[in-house]
């Protein structure tokens, strides 16, 4: 693959002084060698933190292309993320702030949570759920959603939440393919004010299946539709039992959860993580990558419907014993100045989001966050798509004051991942538009189709050469689709599904997903360096690119665009448009058309779906469409 990078990375920008100081690691370099050199010793010496019924024998199994971490050894999430607080001197610090869209506040202790939890559990071990069942959860980002994950956890039984608001067709697949026994499902949601449906779209999804109990989570006004035979409300369940559930240990390759992403196929597939592996790994990243610390409050603005909400909203930092936040709702309802009033509210201190959030608070201008005391802000970490460099100076100049009192830390990672793969930790310059390094267990590489590393500034496809603790485990009843992740390309690597590049300091560039390169005249290039290359200029709040059929050039490159506010569409501006990404990016990645739209098709997590865009060019099926946002 001889994937070209156009976009050169200009000025690097450090930390403020005070956070390299107390970076954890200070010598990021080393901390990796030193993780890559004896992992057993590495990850162990991390796992002692934890509470284990049983040690284990061996750190790590590396079978090609199975691993395993922590052989023998038991234990329970839950036991580490509520017991072990709740038994000892944070049985009174706060782990929750739960808010709605409303202004409404709820706050809960770590001993008041474990007591939720386990009354949880005693519920539904009386509903029949045992250890290994599959319990499906269709909940809004609420305190009961967060409780329904970890009580089904206590059990030893697996949970699969499903992002609500999920279409009836996906809802359906994955009840199916998980072989979900008991479903715990809210009646509704809300967002920008509004109720979201979510009771029709389960009673839909269900019709013929074989689910044994579903416990609604009912906040209707007004109330809702009468309960049937097999259906239970959640908060009577919470008060008929007694907090007498305590933590199943089991082994630490049991499963905690199975995930569904979006496959290139239409079957859902369902990414499983374990106890064990998964708490240790995501754990070590909250603590040095997110540099979160003991008193700070914590803020990720995802859902618990994606991988981020599991590993970063739930289980990380219940885990470390800190306090989070969680919204449900849109970050610029009621208002685009809300997301920046809830930090100075709370004096948050690290804040994880997304780029397609960093883009919408750059479109709405820097006004609103200079309204808001954001002193306590120190660290915002972005992860989900490439992040343009352009976006990353915006919010470095407008959200941490231009790195005098804060910084921004990109990084990369999937749901097979857990948690953060590449990134550019606090002790390290950052250089927009690279995500950074290969972070502590990390061991990455870009290669070429015959499995051989490409020089410094080419382009491949990105590929991670050995496991690490908080990677998947297998794909949920489908262990041969597992393996092509790890067999798809020579030498015995983990192929990504995303194309990128580095450079001679080891700083990584993701370019987009390797079915979204445009081949132009024989050029192949990454959407992000277009994409990015249209953000850097002034008028320009977020980009798309496609590549569409051209008898000439093989494929020509058609953009779409958001503007900033206060910005219109005109002739004369996209001819600019197009001017500006010809200066930046050369000739061979002129756009061939420029479209001005008022929003771009995306998933519920975030993530442009160029697809649709393509398909919508081309006249073709649009398929899928379960994920796409409303």
């Amino acid at each position: 693959m001889a994937l070209e990078h156009l976009l050169t990375v200009g000025d690097t920008f450090l930390a403020p002084e005070s956070l390299r100081r107390t970076a954890v690691p200070a010598d990021v370099a080393a901390e990796r060698a030193r993780s890559l050199k004896d992992p057993d010793a590495f990850w162990g010496a991390w796992a002692k933190r934890f509470r284990w019924s049983e040690p284990w024998s061996q750190v790590f199994d590396w079978q090609y292309p199975d691993h395993r971490w922590f052989v023998g050894g038991k234990t329970n999430v839950v036991d580490n993320a509520l017991d072990r607080h709740a038994d000892g001197p944070r049985k009174n610090h706060l782990a929750l702030i739960c808010l709605g869209e409303d202004g409404s506040e709820r706050r809960v202790t770590y001993g008041e949570l474990r007591d939720m939890v386990s009354r949880l559990s005693t519920g539904l071990r009386a509903l029949g759920v045992e250890t290994g069942d599959r319990v499906l959860i269709y909940m809004p980002l609420t305190l009961e959603g967060v409780v329904s994950m970890l009580a089904v956890a206590r059990l030893g039984a697996i949970h699969s939440v499903v992002y609500a608001g999920l279409g009836v067709g996906a809802l359906r697949d994955r009840i199916v393919d998980a072989g979900a026994k008991v479903i715990i499902a809210g009646d509704v949601g809300f967002r920008r004010g509004k109720p979201v449906e979510l009771q029709a779209l389960m009673d839909e999804a269900m019709q013929g299946l074989d689910v044994r109990h579903v416990v609604w989570f009912q906040r209707r006004a007004g109330g809702g539709r009468p309960l049937k035979a097999h259906e239970v409300d959640f908060h009577r369940l919470l008060a008929e039992h007694q907090p007498k559930t305590a933590p199943v240990q089991v082994d630490a390759e049991h499963p905690l959860f199975i995930l569904y992403t979006s496959g290139s196929t239409g079957k859902p597939k369902g990414v499983v993580h374990v106890h064990g592996g998964y708490m240790v790994g995501i754990t070590y990243h909250l603590r040095t990558f997110f540099d979160v610390r003991d008193d700070d409050i914590y803020w990720s603005t995802s859902d618990i419907g994606w991988v981020v909400g599991h590993s970063y909203i739930v289980y990380a930092p219940l885990l470390e014993g800190v306090t989070a936040v969680l919204r449900e709702g849109s970050p610029d309802y009621p208002d685009p100045g809300v997301t920046w009033r809830v930090v100075e509210k709370l004096k948050v201190n690290v804040m994880f989001t997304a780029p397609t959030a960093i883009r919408m608070f750059m479109k709405f201008g820097a006004e609103l966050p200079a309204k808001a005391n954001l002193a306590s802000l120190r660290l915002i970490t972005v992860a989900g798509e490439p992040l343009n460099p352009e976006a990353w100076r915006w919010a470095f100049e407008h959200l941490v004051a231009s790195g005098k009192r804060g910084f921004i830390c990109d990084n990369w990672w999937q749901t097979e991942l857990g948690g953060p793969t590449l990134g550019t930790p606090t002790s390290l310059a950052a250089k927009p538009g690279s995500v950074g390094v290969a972070l502590p267990g990390v061991d990455a590489a870009v290669i070429d189709a015959d499995g051989k590393e490409v020089p410094a500034g080419k382009g491949g496809l990105l590929a991670l050469r050995r496991p690490f603790p908080h990677m998947m485990r297998t794909v949920w009843g489908d262990h041969a689709r597992y393996k092509q992740y790890w067999e798809e390309f020579p030498g015995k690597v983990y192929a990504a599904g995303d194309v990128a590049s580095w450079d001679k300091d080891g700083y990584f560039t993701v370019l987009g997903r390797s079915d979204d390169v445009l081949n132009v005249a024989g050029h192949r290039i990454g959407s992000a360096d277009v994409e990015s290359a249209l953000v850097s200029h002034p008028a320009v709040a977020e980009a798309a690119v496609i590549g569409i059929p051209d008898s000439l050039k093989g494929e020509a490159i058609s953009a779409f665009v958001l503007l900033r506010a206060g910005r219109k569409d005109s002739p004369e501006l996209r001819a600019e448009l197009v001017d500006h990404v010809r200066h930046e990016l050369g000739p061979i990645a002129t756009p061939h058309s420029i479209e001005v739209r008022e929003r771009l098709p995306k998933t519920r997590s975030g993530k442009i779906m160029r697809r649709l865009l393509r398909a919508e060019a081309l006249g073709l099926e649009k398929g899928d469409t379960s994920t796409l946002e409303e």
